[in-house]
């Protein structure tokens, strides 16, 4: 074999791996060629930025964020420690187009190649708009921007919440704003309203807000009002995170939204229950004008006042016009005397002929002793031919006799002593009769037995077991013994 020939054809069947003479490389593990060519290529390249799709976003449970980025013709799988994730603007998804900033790196275990990401963003406006409508899209099929899902906002809160920045001028506006409408507390949640962190914060904040108890040290606001000056799309990103919209679409307070300014419009502002152009509009939704309720309230009382009046003043012209139709007193009593007056003049007209018809009546009656001896001649002969006859008084009294005397035949047959004249006995025990023998127990107070002709104090015996009466204890004058 020739000295520059790597190997001899003869040697192809050989069973044993051999060293030649002048080969000097020994043959590499798989673990150290994997090695060299991680190396070669994260040093060659070490920084790279890259454009595409992402596609298989999934994050383990560790918190490591594995995905892929793709174009039209090829893909590259990519990972994102967790120690980089936090510092994500958005949340990843498939179909978004981001770029993603790191360093190409190995997989041995696989033998692929793949970039360790450091940094993504979205690729442009664009991209950042399609994020947008699919993130909107799959909230709104939730229902989370329903008009059912909206709440009225209270007239008066007495304590209103607003998260915004601190040192902004928004906080500034709104606080201007109240002073100058409704008077009211406020209590602002101070969190950053743009940058890393923002949206976790503001999330914090709508929730915090929420947990307070109504009658605790701080107290629970009436109304939320989640604020932020203008700015680009990137800017006001933060109130576009699904963690803030959530967060105002549960929040158990009515809330405003006033992200950026009128031609603005985040997510935040469909899922609150109301949405303001501006900071300084919001403070106008949130309160009414002090002045106005006050100039409604006078106005108002002097209706009050009105209303209480009219109906006292209208009374009065209805008694007045009602008085004025009445007739007079005399007027009222001019019949009535005048028919005095005529009652009086018939009266006395009557009794004056009253008097001369009785007079003429005396005059005509003439009494003389014949006409009275007539008279009495007439009456005994009226009384001479009444003829009064004994039956009419001795009928009615035979009637009433029979009748007496059928009821003292009814006294006679029920009365209780009378069968004492044959021959029984009347037996009694303290005043009340004894109708049966079991009512009589041995050893009891002493029994009356009344004859017709007197009484007798008896003791009973123990009674016996069973009563018989027989023939033989009848003697035959038919008064029982005893015993």
């Amino acid at each position: 074999m020739a000295a520059n020939t790597p190997y001899d054809d003869s040697s192809d069947d050989r069973l044993l791996a051999t060293s030649e003479a002048g080969d000097n490389s020994a043959p590499l593990t798989i673990t150290e060629i994997s090695q060299a060519l991680k190396r070669t290529v994260e040093d060659r390249f070490g920084y790279v930025r890259l454009r595409g799709e992402l596609s298989g976003v999934k994050r383990a449970a560790s918190g490591h964020v594995y995905l892929a980025l793709k174009d039209e013709k090829a893909v590259l799988d990519g990972v994102m420690w967790r120690s980089a994730v936090p510092r994500l603007a958005f949340q990843p998804e498939d179909g978004i187009e981001v770029v993603a900033t790191g360093k190409l790196t190995t997989y041995p275990g696989r033998s692929k190649y793949q970039i360790v990401i450091e940094r993504m963003e979205i690729a442009g406006e664009g991209a950042l708009l399609a994020l947008l409508e699919k993130t909107k899209a799959r909230l709104e099929a939730e229902g989370l921007f329903a008009p059912e899902r909206k709440r009225a906002l209270p007239f008066a809160p007495r304590t209103i919440g607003v998260v915004t920045s601190p040192t902004g001028a928004v906080i500034r506006d709104i606080l201007h704003r109240l002073e100058d409408r409704f008077p009211t507390c406020v209590i602002v949640w101070p969190v950053l309203v743009q940058g890393d962190g923002a949206a976790r914060q503001v999330a914090d904040a709508v929730r915090g807000f929420g947990a307070l108890e109504p009658d605790g040290p701080v107290p629970r606001p009436d109304l939320l009002i989640v604020a932020r000056g203008g700015g680009s799309i990137e800017d006001l990103w933060s109130f576009n995170e699904e963690i803030v919209v959530r967060a105002v679409a549960e929040s158990p307070i009515p809330t405003i939204s006033a992200v950026g300014h009128e031609t603005d419009t985040t997510l935040c502002d469909y899922a609150a229950d109301r949405r303001a152009p501006t900071p300084t509009a919001a403070a106008e939704i949130a309160v009414p004008v002090l002045r106005d309720l006050l100039a409604t309230i006078d106005d108002l009382a002097l209706r009050q006042r009105k209303c209480a009046l009219r109906p006292v003043q209208l009374g009065r012209e209805r008694f007045v016009a009602r008085a004025d139709r009445l007739p007079r007193l005399e007027q009222l009593l001019q019949p009535h005397a005048q028919r005095l007056d005529e009652l009086g003049e018939r009266l006395r007209r009557g009794l004056v002929d009253r008097a001369a018809k009785g007079r003429e009546k005396l005059a005509d009656l003439r009494l003389s002793p014949a006409i009275l001896r007539g008279n009495l001649r007439d009456a005994r002969q009226r009384l001479g031919a009444a003829r009064l006859s004994p039956a009419l008084v001795t009928r009615p009294v035979a009637e009433k006799r029979e009748r007496l005397a059928a009821l003292e035949r009814l006294r006679l047959q029920l009365d209780p002593k009378a069968p004492l004249q044959r021959g029984y006995a009347l037996v009694s025990a303290e005043g009340h009769p004894v109708v049966k023998s079991r009512d009589v127990a041995a050893g009891q107070a002493l029994l009356t037995l009344e004859f017709a002709d007197g009484t007798l104090q008896v003791v009973p015996g123990a009674a016996p077991k069973k009563a018989v009466r027989r023939p033989k204890d009848i003697p035959e004058s038919g008064q029982p013994k005893l015993l």
